[in-house]
């Protein structure tokens, strides 16, 4: 059953952002992870969540997803992503 991350990234600096930018994508590949939504318009249908900057990973399994989340390679990049963004994340079971 697939899993899927979802971040809501609000970025305060895009320079300092592009690092992570850079080795985010090599790391999701290698847990079999393939990026779903990346930025793009978003509507809120209800409540009062405003996202800045949405994107959805997709990953084969729960397990595989919290392994990229727990692998020593993304937490080194989200210390990269956090010197330019603020960043609300999730990992949901699917269906």
């Amino acid at each position: 059953m697939p899993a899927y991350a979802i971040l809501d990234i609000d970025v305060f600096d895009k320079e300092k952002l592009e690092d992570y930018k850079k080795v985010a994508p090599s790391i999701i590949k290698k847990f079999q992870g393939e990026i779903i939504v990346r930025g793009g318009e978003s509507s809120t249908i209800d409540g009062d969540w405003s996202p800045k900057r949405i994107v959805m990973i997709k990953f084969p399994s729960f397990e595989l997803a919290n392994e990229w989340k727990n692998s020593e390679a993304y937490i080194a990049a989200s210390e990269l992503r956090k010197k330019g963004a603020k960043t609300n994340a999730i990992i949901v079971d699917g269906i």
